[in-house]
């Protein structure tokens, strides 16, 4: 029986429900900040200083944290997010001049429903729907770096002013690298089959007429659904992020990708490009490198890398953009991510 099934039809009730469903995730939260030193160092009588004991303390605490966290911030934010649909988001866009068109592009993205696995459609949607081939590319680059996902974990990891230098500088690699793709007037290298390709009758919008009750319920089979589809790669996140916590020396990162190498931001981007997570996933391993010394402009560049230049992404991509495209997409963006990083390297130094 789902959660929206159980819930009053009051609205007296309904919010008692959901302050109740509130208050317990709350006490999970801060159970978990003390539950695991006391299986560690008291039941188990571990030593806090053993580098094993910090790695298994990391991913078990991180797992129910990062958990935790995913599930109270995809059920809020799908609920604020069933208020706006694909197909309203494609006609606010649809007609858009460029410039205007990119910064609305690029704050849709965060707020509509998007990942690597609906690419392909929403880019056909889009275009079939008359928006122009620069603005498209401002929301397909805007949706997945800067989703609220990546938001709230960065926010509750290294608070407002990391989160806010990362939302603004995803918004702005989104809105210029799609002002530039649009400049360039590339549209003879998207798939022919994309033009062909028209929308029927009038644009419906999916989210209107629903319930409050039907949206909590939407939220929860949302987060169910994401946490099946994401939990391996958030275990081998945290994993790989626990082994460098208790056991990568840190100059082993510092030499290749710390403040002493010229090119470590460089290196941190080409090696995120290839990695196939999301914020997620990634995060765990971003937290473990941050504690190790990196500068947090490597530190969001790499994740940049890997959210926004994923390579199932780029593979998808490919359906519906000729190769000459698709290399000017990746160079765009790199290149964009790459500056980024520098210049946060430099400003936060």
């Amino acid at each position: 029986m789902s959660l929206a099934t159980r819930m009053p039809t009051s609205t007296r009730g309904r919010w008692i429900t959901l302050s109740v469903a509130a208050a317990a995730w709350a006490g999970a939260y801060w159970v978990n900040e003390h539950l695991w030193d006391v299986v560690f160092y008291d039941l188990l009588g571990m030593a806090p200083t053993d580098r094993l004991t910090q790695s298994l303390h990391f991913f078990f605490y991180d797992t129910v944290k990062i958990a935790l966290l995913l599930s109270g911030i995809i059920f809020v934010i799908t609920i604020l997010r069933s208020y706006m649909s694909i197909e309203r988001t494609r006609a606010l866009l649809g007609g858009r001049r460029e410039g205007v068109g990119n910064v609305m592009a690029a704050g849709l993205g965060v707020v509509t429903p998007f990942c690597s696995c609906s690419a392909v459609p929403a880019f056909i949607g889009f275009v079939a729907a008359g928006v122009p081939l620069g603005v498209t590319m401002s929301f397909l680059i805007a949706s997945p770096l800067v989703n609220e996902i990546a938001i709230g974990l960065l926010l509750t990891l290294f608070g407002w002013q990391v989160t806010l230098l990362y939302v603004a500088a995803g918004l702005s690699i989104a809105v210029v690298g799609g002002w530039v793709i649009g400049r360039l007037h590339l549209e003879r290298w998207v798939e022919g089959f994309v033009f062909e390709t028209r929308l029927g009758g009038q644009v419906v919008d999916s989210t209107t007429g629903l319930t409050f009750n039907q949206r909590v319920q939407i939220g929860a089979e949302e987060v169910v659904t994401i946490l099946r589809k994401i939990w391996p790669y958030l275990l081998v996140g945290i994993g790989v992020g626990a082994v460098i916590h208790g056991w990568a020396p840190e100059d082993l990162f510092t030499e290749y990708a710390g403040p002493g190498n010229a090119f470590g931001v460089l290196v941190a981007v080409l090696v995120g490009i290839p990695l196939y997570s999301n914020a997620a996933g990634i995060l765990p391993l971003v937290e473990a490198l941050y504690d190790k010394g990196l500068p947090i402009g490597t530190l969001l560049a790499f994740m940049m890398a890997v959210v926004a230049l994923s390579l199932p992404e780029m593979i998808l991509l490919r359906r519906v953009l000729k190769p000459q495209l698709l290399a000017v997409f990746i160079a765009v963006v790199g290149t964009s991510i790459v500056a980024v990083g520098y210049l946060f390297n430099v400003l936060l130094s």
